[in-house]
């Protein structure tokens, strides 16, 4: 049988050319034949009908094709997968620690499968089909997977808008080898105990893995507070950077029992490492302490482009709250994990919130994922995370 092809209308292929693996339904001119199912796999041509490359086909998302690759190339058979699986695993030995094992293995679209995410903790993979195309290769996946890195286990936590938008179910729980639902990794040489079936993302915020270490090596001696916790990741890099005491504030009681979890796992005295279970704008609000570090990582606040101004608001009045509590000469990292709300626009509350607070504050640096989350540099709906390192001037 034929594969289907998607012909781009006029002037609409210049994204696909410059490596953006994304084709939204308004680039397509026609689709032959002229009906496929959600998931197929489809040659992309240009108006002239120049082959592209190929992709997963969606009829009823916006992202209509998920490019695969570009040119000739076998994309989507086994070879490929495990091509490209290799590849992605090399490129994590070049790219993590010995001290880690904990990393993203796969970073869907920015290793080059896109609607695929797969992490590695210890020697547990857990894996996300988001896509009705990788769906579709469930099971090729998993075989690669095993056959390639064979690990002990594989759990799927397939699930979220992404996945309902392309009209697939939740699927959540075991996939290969032994069942698991947690396990103890190391980040940093810090042990983080993951909860598979429940914990946010994949279980643990990988991205973040490196601005924790950098978050360290500025805490000796420092009175810290790890805004919106979630297992007390950095306030744990902190403590083994030095801090003198941290602070946790979290308001879901799942994430503080694991942050419990972690703080015992690593020997850290209770004293050192305060949990506190309360909304982290009351909590500033509140508060009579002052603390020379600070972090804040909430959860994403601008989940489409309409959440944008909101986003921007609550960034402004959280940052401010911050600033006051800051202490002279202290440091403030701030992050922002949506992709309509990044960037310039971010920094733009920042400044807001430093002029409301009467401080005046030096740009250190400018933050985003790990090296483990690549994004395709034609490809800038795959950045999400900004966050910026700034120092109270004195």
């Amino acid at each position: 049988m034929r594969a289907g092809q998607i012909i781009l209308r006029a002037g609409r292929d210049g994204p696909v050319q410059g490596g953006n693996p994304w084709i939204f339904s308004q680039a397509i001119a026609r689709v032959e034949p002229p009906v496929l199912e959600a998931g197929e796999m489809v040659k992309v041509r240009d108006c002239r009908g120049a082959l592209l490359g190929t992709g997963h086909y969606n009829p009823r998302t916006t992202i209509a094709v998920r490019m695969l690759s570009w040119g000739e190339d076998g994309a989507g058979d086994a070879q490929w997968l495990e091509r490209r699986f290799h590849a992605a695993a090399h490129r994590r030995q070049r790219l993590v620690g010995a001290d880690t094992d904990c990393y993203r293995l796969v970073n869907g679209e920015g290793d080059g499968m896109p609607g695929l995410v797969v992490d590695r903790y210890a020697d547990v993979l857990v894996a996300q089909f988001l896509s009705a195309g990788m769906d579709r290769m469930r099971a090729q996946a998993v075989e690669a997977l095993m056959t390639l890195l064979k690990p002990r286990s594989i759990f799927e936590r397939s699930a979220g808008a992404v996945r309902r938008l392309e009209g697939l179910d939740d699927r959540v729980g075991h996939l290969a080898g032994e069942t698991v639902s947690e396990v103890t990794t190391l980040e940093n040489q810090i042990k983080i105990a993951v909860d598979l079936e429940h914990g946010q993302k994949t279980g643990y915020f990988l991205d973040q893995r490196e601005n924790r270490a950098r978050f360290g090596r500025l805490a000796c001696g420092a009175s810290v507070l790890d805004g919106c916790c979630y297992e007390g990741g950095f306030a744990l890099a902190a403590l083994k950077g030095g801090a003198r005491r941290a602070v946790a504030v979290e308001t879901s009681a799942r994430a503080l029992a694991l942050a419990e979890t972690n703080r015992a796992l690593n020997n850290v005295e209770p004293a050192a490492m305060e949990l506190i279970k309360a909304d982290l704008m009351a909590y500033l609000s509140q508060t009579g302490d002052r603390f020379d570090l600070i972090v804040l990582d909430p959860p994403p606040l601008a989940r489409s482009r309409a959440d944008a101004a909101r986003a921007e608001r609550y960034s402004v009045e959280l940052n401010t709250l911050a600033l006051r509590v800051l202490a002279e000469g202290g440091s403030l990292m701030t992050f922002s994990c949506s992709t309509h709300f990044r960037n310039e626009d971010f920094l733009r509350a920042v400044r807001i919130a430093q002029t409301r607070a009467g401080r005046r504050m030096q740009l250190i640096a400018r933050l985003g994922a790990a090296p483990d989350h690549p994004v395709m540099l034609g490809h800038v709906e795959g950045e999400y995370l900004t966050g910026f390192q700034l120092e109270a001037l004195q």
